[in-house]
């Protein structure tokens, strides 16, 4: 039972992620980044119960790196490449992000995890000025 905590506040904390790419209308919005933080946060748990029914000798870090790889090929789909543009970069770094946050969780690290959501967020939302900034000041380049 005390698997369900962490269960939930993954879901919530995927969500958020996943609501910010969602209303930016991007591929991998509010269902991806949900699943993809609930299954990360599975995985760190399923480790940490496999270490109680198998014992010592066994690594759980090991799920943590198989998740830090194969949450980058899936990112790595989000990616597309049209003529002189690359678009999907930031999707795919969300989705990154979001699978971190969710083993975050998985370890009980909550405070790491919010704290790492609020600035993803930050970076999503916010760096939006910035990024217009500079490309408006490249566009009166002389």
């Amino acid at each position: 039972m005390n698997d369900v905590l962490p269960m939930v506040i993954s879901t919530a904390l995927g969500t958020v992620l996943g609501w910010e790419r969602e209303a930016g209308h991007k591929a991998a919005g509010l269902r991806t980044h949900t699943l993809v933080c609930v299954g990360s946060t599975l995985f760190v748990l399923t480790a940490q119960h496999a270490v109680i029914g198998i014992g010592t000798g066994w690594d759980p870090t090991r799920i943590i790196h198989g998740i830090v790889t194969g949450v980058g090929f899936l990112g790595a789909g989000s990616i597309l490449r049209q003529e002189r543009a690359v678009l999907g970069l930031t999707t795919a770094a969300s989705i990154w992000m979001v699978a971190a946050i969710g083993a975050a969780v998985g370890v009980r690290a909550y405070l790491l995890a919010v704290v790492s959501t609020v600035l993803a967020l930050i970076v999503l939302r916010l760096y939006r000025f910035f990024d217009r900034w500079l490309d408006a000041k490249d566009d009166v380049k002389p």
